[in-house]
């Protein structure tokens, strides 16, 4: 391989702002994994966020790459799977297995597409210090025609057409908007565009916690709401807290720790068939390795207030929650899904429809 932007490079990232921001570019902010993906000829490869290959996990997008890409090029988008209509995290995760067998039965079985949104390089020229939009209008003329499984992201300067797509897109599993400045040069690793999330808040059980990598301080909480049958599923964890407020923590829920798993709604959570049935902490995956998945069992009787941006499958939180307070004057048991605000549904094919 040999392009005027070579592997590894880590893509432009964004910092979360409250509000769209004005006069900018702007497109639908795609829930799947980042990716650059690099094309001489025959060869491909996609880098991940982190520099580190993709390229095996996707043998379709490989395919679909050589296909439908131009001879010479680099490419920023996101790799995502679509079912039903929405994108689907969790089958996206599946893909990230050691068995090459596997891979290409998933591959078959819930095939992946890139959605193409920056163009870095393009047959002998970088175009990493050419503005942003015209490096857009470029893409756009790149992928002139392209079809699936390669997308070119719909985009925008219209600032009420942004705010649309925020209300809309994610009833198809979208996160929400990623504004960029018009006259943004690509810049690897840096945090220079703006992205808007979905937030939503829930009241949750406090069912345990973990402790902190650091020493004897809380790590995250883990979070429970109960289901239709009455029986408290793990949702996710909230973690983002100081140092002095971690180890306060530990002091406060001191009265609500057990000296065992016994008794706990969680009791079974180092069985690995008992994950099958019900949502429990410690689930064993691949992503966890040898990281240490015990935590301290809690009394599950203190609720406490999160917000959050999704739910995955609307069965737990797409990310870690942030602890918003207290909430004394709720009881755990009114702590159930059926809280929870559940986006309009909306077609991902409609998003792919090329404008009128």
């Amino acid at each position: 391989m040999d392009l005027p932007v070579m592997p590894p490079v880590k893509p432009m990232l964004a910092k979360s702002v409250a509000t769209i921001p004005p006069d900018m570019h702007y497109e639908a902010k795609w829930d799947g994994f980042r990716a650059i993906v690099f094309r001489d000829g025959w060869e491909v490869e996609l880098g991940s966020r982190t520099g580190k290959p993709l390229t095996r996990y996707f043998p379709e997008l490989v395919t679909a790459v050589r296909e439908r890409l131009p001879e010479r090029c680099v490419m920023d988008g996101e790799i995502v799977i679509a079912r039903e209509g929405r994108l689907d995290f969790d089958a996206l995760t599946e893909r990230i297995h050691p068995a090459d067998s596997r891979v290409r039965m998933l591959a078959q079985k819930t095939p992946a597409s890139f959605v193409a949104f920056d163009l870095l390089a393009l047959a002998d020229e970088s175009l990493m210090d050419v503005p942003l939009a015209e490096r857009r209008h470029l893409l756009t003329l790149a992928l002139s025609g392209v079809t699936a499984p390669v997308h070119l992201a719909p985009s925008t300067t219209d600032i009420e057409v942004a705010r649309q797509w925020f209300e809309r897109y994610e009833g198809a599993g979208l996160d929400g908007v990623v504004a960029k400045p018009l006259n943004l040069r690509y810049l690897p690793d840096e945090r220079v565009m703006y992205k808007v999330k979905h937030e939503r808040t829930a009241d949750v059980v406090v069912a345990g916690y973990r402790f902190h990598k650091s020493g004897p301080v809380v790590g995250s909480l883990l979070l429970g709401l109960y289901d239709d049958r009455g029986a408290l599923q793990h949702v996710g964890v909230c973690a983002a807290f100081s140092m002095r407020r971690r180890a306060d923590l530990v002091e406060e829920l001191e009265p609500l720790r057990m000296d065992d798993v016994h008794g706990h709604p969680w009791a079974a959570w180092s069985d690995e068939a008992a994950h099958e049935t019900a949502r429990l902490p410690g689930a064993p995956s691949r992503w966890s390795g040898r990281k240490d998945l015990s935590w301290v069992p809690l009394r599950p009787e203190r609720v406490a207030e999160v917000a959050y941006d999704h739910m995955e499958n609307g069965q737990r939180f797409r990310h870690t929650a942030q602890f918003r307070r207290w909430r004394p004057d709720r009881t755990p048991e009114s702590c159930t899904y059926e809280q929870l605000e559940e986006p309009v549904r909306y077609d991902l094919a409609e998003i792919f429809a090329p404008p009128a």
